[in-house]
């Protein structure tokens, strides 16, 4: 199996760039185009979450009319710039699922992999929020699967990364979250955004992946006294391949111009 994780697209409204610097609508393009020519193809592709830049439908129709063009089924969560009403609107209930109670937390079935997509939006705050009645909505879907393997995807990262996005911004309800996944040692890993950067790091025994932006990498600044800067950089995205020996292993995939291939002889 094969999944493509693309993240942070925070596409502004129509003819216009974010925040006044990025292509961010023609880097998803790029994405798009990237995915539907790659052999194999992606099973599915995941998007975790700051779809938006803004919050509005404007920009959320923008990012759908660009992301129906993929070859493969499309799945959304959202993040702390979306507004989950407005892309549970503009993607319908077959990519953007919502519960009885109005959040984004859904289980994709039929693939080798079980995946989970949670809703970590903590309204008005940059920082995620996941607790109450949704932290057993999790444990029911997780015993439901048994031991089947099984792959959570949200927008923030539940732990601190020595980055102010994560470690400034917080993460309520992440100590609750850690307890569940370290029952379920089936969890294979748990995919986010939110940081613009590639990182990986063990986590209630999974692994904790962030994707990096599809054209504004953050800053790396590990002593956290720098501010929110980021840097226009070539679209990327993860591929997630669950191999016959059961194994989750990742790709970064850079659309950077690169010359080749040679002979390595």
């Amino acid at each position: 199996m094969l999944i493509a994780q693309i993240s942070d697209t925070h596409i502004a409204p129509p003819t216009e760039l974010t925040c006044g610097a990025a292509p961010m609508a023609e880097n998803l393009r790029r994405c798009v185009e990237s995915l539907n020519a790659l052999a194999p193809r992606p099973d599915l592709v995941l998007l975790t979450g700051d779809v938006t830049n803004s919050f509005s439908q404007a920009e959320a129709t923008l990012a759908a009319d660009i992301l129906t063009q993929l070859a493969m089924p499309l799945f959304v969560v959202p993040g702390n710039h979306d507004a989950r009403h407005v892309l549970a609107e503009v993607f319908g209930p077959q990519i953007c699922p919502t519960t009885s109670g109005g959040f984004v937390d859904y289980v994709v079935e039929g693939f080798p992999l079980r995946l989970i997509g949670l809703d970590t939006l903590d309204i008005g705050k940059p920082g995620g929020r996941i607790d109450g009645k949704r932290l057993d909505w999790l444990r029911a879907r997780l015993s439901e699967g048994g031991d089947m393997p099984t792959l959570l995807f949200a927008h923030h990262p539940p732990l601190n990364l020595g980055l102010p996005e994560t470690d400034e911004d917080g993460f309520c309800g992440a100590e609750q979250l850690a307890e569940i996944v370290r029952d379920h040692p089936n969890i294979e890993r748990y995919l986010c955004g939110h940081v613009h950067l590639h990182t990986n790091t063990r986590w209630a025994g999974t692994i904790v992946t962030t994707a990096p932006s599809i054209g504004m990498q953050l800053t790396l600044d590990l002593t956290q006294n720098s501010t929110s800067q980021f840097y226009l950089s070539d679209p990327a995205y993860l591929l997630h391949h669950w191999t016959a020996e059961r194994y989750l292993v990742t790709h970064h995939v850079s659309l950077s111009v690169q010359e080749g291939p040679f002979d390595f002889t």
